[in-house]
């Protein structure tokens, strides 16, 4: 079982930034993932981190501008987001478990959400 605590996000303006950070409680060795949700949409991968090898993967639409990072020793996985774009605005969520090549479905454990609004 793991338990996500997610925290960061809120409000920013465009060309701004936010951190989210997402501590995870339990097995180290899990692929983990930040995902976004918008009203109406499918929830959809913004970037992952593969738990075997460390590699990555971005969404075409944050590449450049969105990283992600993990701290073994905390168990902690971070997104920096940069140069936001008022199309970021959606409620994002911690993920694990699943495979960051496969569909969001695969991943069995979630957190709570935490809304990333930018204005325009």
């Amino acid at each position: 079982q793991v338990q996500l605590t997610e925290s960061g996000g809120g409000l920013a303006q465009a060309g701004g930034s936010l951190k989210l950070s997402c501590a995870a409680s339990g097995p180290t060795s899990y692929s983990m993932g930040w995902f976004r949700q918008t009203p109406g949409k499918e929830r959809e991968l913004v970037a992952g981190i593969a738990g075997n090898d460390g590699s990555t993967r971005y969404a075409n639409s944050v590449k450049g501008r969105f990283t992600i990072s993990r701290d073994h020793a905390k168990n902690t996985v971070v997104l920096q987001m940069n140069s936001l774009k008022p199309e970021d605005t959606a409620v994002y969520y911690c993920g694990a478990g699943g495979s960051i090549w496969s569909s969001p479905a695969t991943f069995g454990f979630w957190g709570q959400g935490t809304q990333v609004t930018v204005s325009s």
